[in-house]
């Protein structure tokens, strides 16, 4: 999915931090004071001999002025690739082991606090609250994120089954926990960072459909 190159070329990212501090006449004592990241570290990355994390790219790029997109291509992280992610059953599975494998997540991030919050949302879905805010607010949360997304089709399409009585009470109540965490969720990853700000709600999504498909399988056949 997404993976850190081995065999990247020589600090990239060095290059670009170094010629930001020549523009701007700064040393990397004061970057330091800017980014909040130790100076010695700083210095381990611009030399290639530390690997830059997410955190790291976060505090540098509004500093720089340049987006994290690019910073994550210069800093070997290869993203490119996951835009059309078609096997939507896989991904968690996928997911994890880019977690496992990379440095560029805080590993809190993990499909078990997705889930938890899954089930709190379930609850809450089926308040009267719940349904006004997935009914109402739903469509405002699309236009916000400009309507793009890995699981932008997946979740409109749960939205419509949610609004209809085609669905048992069990299905809305999860439906609408993947909608609510859609709508109100403080997303650990920014969303505007494409593809990499989705996998929060690429987790969800997956864990509500996994969920949806061991019910159908529960169900007694019909005489």
């Amino acid at each position: 999915m997404f993976e850190n190159k081995e065999d990247r070329e020589p600090s990239k990212l060095g290059i670009i931090i170094k010629s930001f501090l020549k523009e701007h006449s700064l040393s990397m004592r004061k970057l330091s004071v800017f980014t909040e990241i130790d100076t010695a570290t700083l210095s381990r990355i611009i030399n290639g001999k530390q690997p830059a994390n997410f955190n790291h790219l976060q505090k540098l790029a509004p500093v720089m002025n340049i987006p994290i997109e690019q910073l994550l291509s210069a800093a070997g992280y290869d993203i490119g690739n996951s835009r059309h992610e078609s096997d939507i059953y896989n991904i968690v599975d996928n997911i994890q082991e880019f977690l496992k494998s990379s440095e560029l997540f805080d590993q809190q991030y993990t499909t078990d606090l997705i889930e938890k919050e899954l089930y709190k949302y379930e609850q809450y879905a089926q308040t009267d609250e719940g349904q006004r805010i997935i009914r109402e607010d739903f469509q405002a949360k699309v236009i916000k994120v400009s309507g793009v997304g890995p699981f932008i089709d997946q979740l409109k399409q749960m939205h419509r089954q949610f609004c209809t009585d085609e669905i048992t009470p069990k299905e809305r109540a999860i439906i609408g926990s993947a909608l609510i965490y859609f709508i109100l969720s403080t997303d650990i990853i920014p969303d505007y960072i494409f593809p990499i700000g989705y996998l929060d709600d690429a987790i969800a999504v997956s864990l509500v459909l996994k969920r949806l498909s061991q019910i159908k399988n529960m169900e007694p056949p019909t005489v």
